[in-house]
């Protein structure tokens, strides 16, 4: 089977739960389909030799609205998906080159959803008018997909609710997945020490991209009333706008000078220093407002870690609450109350660290036996014999 898989993100470049997802199934995909992967990147012959080619933004188009470059890589990845028998795209920055590859090589199209534009209404304060096209693309091409995947429950229901042109019968649940060789505890404390953390007190870790969507001004005020005792660690970085950018910096400017052991890290670490990081927290957490699924809080559990996140999209998929970890009500009616909840939430498992402990371990096991990337692999082929069964 010839598949072409269509992703912004790819390593090196993977800043989000999506480029996580597109790198390890691709890397299991490879040894049950003949794989082509075109991903952003610079230079459009690097990495062919393995089944790699890297698309950038038509240089026309530099410092165009970026829904336009987007679209300029879209057509050319579409034009290099010749002989390839099926296409699987993943977010809407490959959504429409998915689209257009369906229609110009007569080939089906598999379309992953790792979020929906409807739902992520603050992406017009970084797109501006890039945001009803980039809402244009991923509703041109849910509708018109011979199949969509949704990341979870949570999410086939809120395809079915931002589309309801797209036939439910389209629409299978693959969970994302987490390699739990790569995420497993690590007793080091180099890391740590290297970055100022203080291994002997306990600490809450935030991993993730400062957007509305991941909540961390949420999280920022949430922590004014964390035990003194505790650290608070930011790794935090690619800010969608200048707006949140400075939003997050006056907030946590202003924890810092009320209180020790806050600790913000903006850069993107390797992978073996974040699983550190995991590892030591007593406690993960997770303050996003909306999630489709949330790669990060499997990884955290994966490194026996105890999470406490927002109740929102798929994430009670994936923490059990009460069993890996505590969940939080998010009303965005009431964003005081969730802060205020999210607070008392931390320092229930900063206090009890025993407990924390135990969710951490239920979390490592529910890791292991539930989401591996084998397994979502051969879920995905799944999807794909079935459409081109279907077609025979």
């Amino acid at each position: 089977m010839k598949v072409g898989l269509l992703t912004r993100e790819y390593p090196p470049d993977v800043y989000g739960g999506a480029g996580v997802h597109a790198e390890f199934l691709a890397r299991e995909l490879r040894s049950l389909v003949d794989l082509d992967v075109h991903c952003w990147g610079r230079g459009t012959g690097e990495g062919a030799a393995e089944g790699l080619t890297r698309h950038r933004p038509w240089p026309a188009l530099d410092g165009a609205n970026d829904a336009l470059r987007t679209f300029s890589v879209d057509l050319a990845m579409a034009a290099a998906l010749a002989g390839r028998e099926l296409v699987h795209s993943h977010t809407w920055y490959a959504s429409l080159a998915g689209h257009v590859g369906k229609l110009l090589h007569g080939i089906p199209h598999v379309m992953t959803s790792h979020s929906l534009e409807p739902l992520r209404p603050w992406k017009a304060e970084q797109l501006g008018g890039g945001y009803a096209l980039s809402g244009w693309a991923e509703r041109t091409a849910a509708e018109s997909a011979d199949a969509v995947i949704a990341v979870s429950g949570a999410m086939r229901e809120d395809i079915l609710a931002c589309y309801p042109a797209v036939d439910p019968a389209k629409v299978h649940v693959v969970h994302n997945g987490i390699d739990t060789e790569l995420y497993r505890p690590d007793p080091g404390t180099d890391v740590l020490e290297r970055l100022g953390i203080d291994p002997a007190r306990p600490y809450v870790l935030f991993v993730g991209r400062i957007t509305r969507q991941k909540g961390v001004p949420h999280l920022l005020r949430a922590a004014r009333e964390l035990d003194s005792s505790a650290q608070l660690v930011l790794c935090a970085g690619a800010p969608d706008t200048p707006e949140i950018d400075a939003e997050f910096r006056v907030l946590f400017e202003e924890l810092s000078r009320g209180r020790a052991g806050v600790h913000w890290i903006p850069e993107m670490l390797p992978r073996p220093e974040v699983v550190q990081l995991l590892t030591h927290a007593t406690v993960f957490v997770c303050p996003s407002v909306y999630e489709p699924l949330g790669i990060v809080n499997l990884e955290a559990m994966a490194c026996g870690t105890a999470v406490v996140a927002s109740r929102v999209g798929g994430i009670p998929e994936v923490v059990q609450d009460g069993v890996s970890g505590l969940l939080v009500p998010y009303e965005h009616k009431d964003p005081e109350g969730f802060e205020r909840d999210l607070g008392r939430t931390l320092d229930e498992l900063l206090a009890d660290p025993a407990r924390a402990g135990a969710m951490g371990a239920a979390g490592r096991r529910r890791a292991l036996g539930e989401f591996g990337w084998d397994a979502v692999a051969r879920r995905t082929v799944e999807v794909y014999e079935e459409i081109l069964h279907a077609d025979r």
